[in-house]
């Protein structure tokens, strides 16, 4: 059940001066939901921009990084928005030596409801977390496997996977820009160990080996990246954001608009 809003498919849309005018027009082509990467919320105030910019679809920061913006900011800001009935909160971190007692905190100084709040998580205490304190989990770089062992693990919360696309059939040129924020994303500490979790070899790691980058990336025609994407649904993903990489988020979603249609 679609109780946040989401749909079946979204996507995730970097912030650049067009981005309001991107998502009117990828709202026009049929996605339900546009996430914010954290990494690019230089001011929460984009989300609320982005609220107001678009009509229908549901927006969500994927995800809001808790030591960066206090639960006092990010609780205004829901305050601000649900009202709209288009805003969830995602929210992640923190990068401690401590990360869940730190994210405990956090939770329990935050005043927004928890059925209108998404945890990233990836490993067996996050999504423990996610169910008991959220609405569900947002995961990012994970196999379909991983897909159904979370499934399992949440129960009836919701499960978003935030699926890396590179629409570009060519391989050398696909991986390449898959690579590229993977060649970060490998040395974090928790994405490493979910690497490991699932049957992914240190070497795997070390060397982004074609392995590792195409069980965690999808690249090629808009019919391989919609098996992909099939195949975390048929695995038990509630919502499954677009990520693309190595092209604009307008062109890329306007490539992958049929796949978005179809789904409904």
């Amino acid at each position: 059940m679609d109780t946040l809003g989401l749909g079946t498919i979204g996507i995730s849309i970097d912030v650049s001066p067009s981005y309001l005018d991107d998502a009117r027009e990828l709202e026009s082509l049929g996605f339900t939901s546009f996430w914010l990467p954290g990494g690019q919320l230089d001011r929460l105030g984009r989300l609320a921009d982005l609220v107001h910019a678009t009509e229908t679809a549901t927006i969500v920061p994927g995800i809001v990084p808790v030591d960066v913006y206090s639960p006092a900011q990010t609780g205004q800001l829901f305050d601000e928005l649900s009202g709209t009935g288009r805003f969830v909160l995602g929210l992640g971190g923190p990068q401690s030596a401590r990360p869940l007692a730190g994210l405990r905190k956090y939770l329990d100084e935050l005043e927004v409801p928890a059925d209108h709040l998404l945890l990233a998580a990836l490993g067996p205490r996050k999504l423990e977390m996610a169910r008991d304190r959220a609405a569900g989990a947002i995961a990012l770089l994970v196999t379909p496997e991983w897909t159904a062992q979370a499934r399992g693990a949440l129960g009836v919360s919701t499960l978003v996977v935030d699926q890396f696309v590179v629409v570009d059939s060519d391989p050398d040129r696909a991986r390449a820009a898959a690579r590229q924020p993977l060649s970060f994303l490998a040395t974090v500490p928790g994405y490493r160990q979910n690497f490991l979790r699932m049957g992914f070899t240190e070497a795997d790691v070390d060397d982004l080996s074609d392995r590792l980058v195409d069980g965690v990336a999808v690249w090629g025609s808009v019919d391989d990246i919609a098996q992909r994407v099939a195949a975390h649904h048929s695995a038990g993903a509630d919502h499954v954001v677009l990520a693309p990489l190595g092209a604009s988020s307008i062109d890329a979603g306007r490539a992958l608009s049929d796949l978005v249609v179809s789904s409904k």
